[in-house]
């Protein structure tokens, strides 16, 4: 229907001395937009180019809500894992998966980011997506907080060859010197809980379908990306701050 009034309004333009679109029934549309058709066959192309303009604005408004109204749960959040300079003047925001592989192959140009930019506040947000496994290593890697290894033990898994499952999941915890007994008792504590859910409630408000994915300023990036790609967008968000 949002076709048919638009191709009805291009028409009234096309064929002068045509009531306007809002006064007619949708039979009247119909049959202004088949003459409008047969004299103007273009008339189709712009009326889609201009739908489709009109739905990617739609959604650029929606996601600059998003980005408004929760730019401090994305940021800022206390039960987040915080690296890179805590007081930087960029915030980066992963999600990601411990058994997605572009996780992986984009932890290298992550780290690449922050080694070459020292004011890059790095924010990682666990996203189990990917079953069974990946909820157990995101809590396993929540859990490793309290003892303190929670990057030693980001990077093993991330390193990792094989799928991450309980057993992986736990020798690796073994390996970087996690006490296995007390992280699986903490697995369960709220604050797991939370960090999940909030990461659950904010990439469905933003939109996001899988990871990695990324948050910089007011730029939503989906998908592996090479370092540079990240540098540029840190680099505009700064420039659009100054």
């Amino acid at each position: 229907m949002k076709t048919l009034i638009t191709c009805a309004l291009l028409a009234t333009t096309a064929l002068p001395g045509l009531a306007a679109a809002d006064e007619l029934t949708e039979e009247q549309i119909k049959e202004l937009v088949y003459e409008a058709i047969r004299e103007n066959p273009g008339i189709v192309m712009e009326a889609v180019a201009i739908l489709e303009r009109s739905q990617q604005q739609a959604q650029e408004n929606a996601v600059a809500k998003v980005l408004n109204e929760e730019r401090d749960r994305l940021e800022q959040d206390p039960n987040a894992i915080i690296l890179g300079n805590p007081d930087g003047d960029v915030t980066v925001v992963e999600f990601f998966d411990y058994n997605c592989p572009y996780c992986r192959r984009v932890m290298p140009e992550v780290d690449a980011l922050v080694a070459q930019d020292p004011n890059v506040r790095l924010v990682y947000r666990e996203w189990p997506i990917l079953g069974e496994g990946s909820d157990f290593a995101a809590r396993a890697a929540l859990a490793s907080r309290n003892q303190g290894l929670y990057e030693e033990f980001h990077v093993a898994m991330m390193s990792m060859d094989e799928r991450a499952e309980e057993a992986s999941v736990l020798r690796i915890a073994r390996e970087v010197g996690l006490d296995v007994d007390l992280l699986v008792h903490d697995m369960d504590a709220p604050e797991v809980d939370e960090h999940i859910a909030t990461s659950m409630e904010l990439t469905r408000a933003l939109g996001f379908s899988g990871t990695p994915s990324f948050v910089i300023g007011d730029a939503l990036i989906p998908g592996y990306v090479e370092a540079q790609v990240l540098i540029d967008e840190v680099d505009n968000t700064r420039a659009q701050a100054d």
